[in-house]
């Protein structure tokens, strides 16, 4: 049988091989019975170069040499980093979800600066964007690839409709159901689907066929790519610092009904606020989405301003602002902008990995922009423009994209490098099942599943007696 070890998701066809941007040399052993006299050698610009045999006896082996590489063949196993990458991603989430409640400073931060629970989002977006480069390293369609992408990014959409959009009220509520007046459009699922189909086309349609051999050649290739990404990031901090927004108001159920009877006034009338009541954000949120479908437990609630408890959720303190209890999406419209540039950096991490096959060249070129991105979000956040998950700042976009390849090197060192698989087993195994866990654990879907079942009355039930729910 051949000794031709595929990458998972290849096809076993000699063109799809010629095709392969390695550029690395593949040794094929045919099968009995497909003998040849010749030792064949296919080079990427479609010339076939026939080598005689030198001692003229059958042999059954053929070079792909795909790009002229000498080099051996490069390891061909799953890269077991991102799937461990992944996986601490998720246990991250879990661990913030549950005990943020309890310890508030892991919690995200109410409005400027980053916690611990802030790194989570764009860790999930930069994986997703490692993952497509590893995914569309190689096309036989850009038509049936944009029509795949297309439809994932409606499922996962759809998902987040059901899961985040009201249909399932929580554990101490064992209604189900939402009323479309009031149901949540966006989400996490709906922004990841946002910037995976985003990054997607870009990887599909958005590349050169130039060869790279250095870090000049990989920008060539890719320098439709990172227009898009300077776009995007102009048109947030245009937006951001440059739309004037006016007063606006929201109303709140009275007491004991379900009927808006009370109207609140913010007063804004300014420009470039970047404050909890009057950022641009907000107000395109409110216009687009409107204000009924965002949502209602602002993130800013645990500021000083809203909440006596603060940085946790509690009563408000006397002459609070009257913002403080308004809706707020924190996976809005203009800050799922900044979500697609920090899934276009973990693309470029991912060309690195499709395209430098030496430990030390991607150690390198993942190290120094991240390093470099780190210092800018510093300097952007020092100069006035704050780190921010919830208007998902350029500042904060640096800092944990930066921190996302800082974390995802030294991750790639110690399991693909060093090969510590054993003590993150857990960890890969989590992150090859990361929707699922989401899905079960973040969406309460297990929780809400264990509260169902009771004894006689539905207070006497497994969460509440371990004292969740309750």
């Amino acid at each position: 049988m051949g000794v031709y070890e595929l990458v998972e998701g290849e096809d076993t066809n000699i063109n799809n091989a010629m095709e392969d941007a390695y550029g690395e040399k593949k040794i094929v052993n045919m099968e009995e019975g497909y003998s040849t006299t010749n030792h064949i050698r296919f080079h990427l610009n479609s010339s076939v170069e026939v080598v005689t045999s030198g001692d003229g006896q059958k042999t059954n082996n053929v070079i792909l040499n795909v790009g002229g590489s000498q080099d051996a063949a490069p390891s061909t196993r799953r890269l077991a980093s991102l799937d461990v990458f992944r996986g601490l991603t998720v246990a991250l989430m879990i661990l913030v979800d549950d005990v943020g409640g309890v310890f508030p400073p892991i919690n995200h931060s109410p409005w400027d600066g980053v916690t611990l629970a802030d790194f989570v989002m764009p860790f999930f977006l930069f994986i997703v964007g490692v993952a497509l480069a590893l995914a569309y390293k190689r096309l036989s369609s850009k038509v049936v690839a944009t029509r795949t992408a297309l439809l994932r990014a409606i499922k996962l959409l759809v998902l987040g409709l059901v899961l985040q959009g009201g249909y399932f009220h929580g554990i101490k509520d064992l209604t189900y159901g939402v009323n479309i007046e009031y149901i949540r459009w966006m989400g996490v699922l709906q922004r990841i689907a946002i910037a995976y189909l985003l990054a997607a086309l870009c990887e599909i349609w958005l590349k050169r066929g130039d060869v790279v051999k250095s870090e000049m050649s990989l920008l060539k290739k890719y320098q439709l790519q990172w227009l898009v990404v300077l776009v995007l990031t102009v048109v947030h901090m245009a937006l951001l610092y440059g739309l004037f927004v006016p007063d606006w108001e929201y109303q709140l159920p009275s007491e004991g009904t379900s009927v808006a009877t009370r109207t609140f006034t913010v007063k804004c009338g300014v420009r470039g606020d970047t404050g909890p009541a009057c950022n641009a954000v907000g107000m395109i949120d409110r216009t687009l989405l409107g204000v009924q479908h965002l949502y209602k437990k602002a993130i800013y609630s645990r500021t000083k301003q809203c909440s006596i408890k603060s940085p946790d959720y509690g009563p408000l303190p006397q002459g609070a602002p009257s913002w403080c209890q308004s809706a707020f999406e924190p996976e809005g419209i203009l800050s799922s902008v900044m979500a697609v540039v920090t899934c276009m950096i973990g693309l470029h991490y991912g060309h690195v990995i499709v395209h430098f096959k030496e430990h030390k060249d991607r150690i390198l070129h993942w190290m120094i922009p991240a390093s470099c991105l780190v210092v800018m979000g510093f300097i952007l956040d020092f100069s006035g423009m704050h780190v921010n998950k919830a208007l998902y700042s350029s500042s904060y976009t640096c800092v944990t994209a930066g921190a996302a390849g800082i974390f995802f090197t030294g991750i790639y060192v110690l399991v693909d490098v060093w090969g510590y698989r054993r003590p993150t087993i857990v960890l890969e195994l989590m992150g090859k099942h990361a929707l699922m866990i989401y899905i079960l654990a973040a969406c309460n879907l297990l929780p809400l599943f264990l509260h169902g079942f009771y004894w006689k009355r539905p207070e006497n039930n497994i969460l509440t007696l371990i004292g969740i729910g309750s």
